[in-house]
């Protein structure tokens, strides 16, 4: 495998959003009828943390954070393109993101995901999540699943 180079950014960086319009057209698929209830919930503009990885100088990958609560931060837009997948990119992602959250003074991420995902959620309960009483707007709805995973002290 070819290096892998994480950068920090924010949600204006054109790779991350990119890689957005890519994972919007996932999720339109796999989420069908409920793709316009989610994606209210996933505008971009307003993230100030995000990360995007390059496999040589090619972005293939990204994912951010937001401020969930005064101690948590919520995992959001986490993507890898299809052909880079199973490298172990989305947990260097991921471990890139707790430790940004981290250095901002969150104890604890928060996340939700789908139960047409189970490729993430999978994922998710490899490097630590566990699944919580779903919050906010996902109250209710039956596909979503949410997570939250404290966070270590470096």
């Amino acid at each position: 495998m070819s290096d892998l180079t994480l950068i920090r950014t924010n949600s204006d960086h054109p790779d991350f959003r990119q890689l957005v319009v890519l994972l919007d057209q996932d999720l339109a698929i796999r989420d069908g009828d409920e793709h316009a209830f989610y994606d209210q919930f996933n505008k971009v503009d307003t993230i100030k943390e995000a990360v995007v990885a390059y496999q040589d100088e090619t972005p293939v990958a990204c994912g951010a954070i937001k401020p969930f609560r005064e101690t948590a931060a919520e995992i959001k837009r986490m993507f890898v393109h299809p052909d880079y997948r199973k490298q172990g990119i989305a947990v260097k992602i991921l471990t890139e993101l707790e430790q940004w959250a981290a250095e901002l003074s969150f104890t604890k991420c928060v996340l939700e995901t789908g139960k047409k995902q189970p490729e993430a959620i999978a994922l998710y309960q490899k490097v630590g999540y566990h699944i919580t009483p779903n919050y906010g707007q996902y109250i209710g709805v039956d596909n979503s699943v949410c997570m939250a995973k404290l966070l270590s002290r470096a």
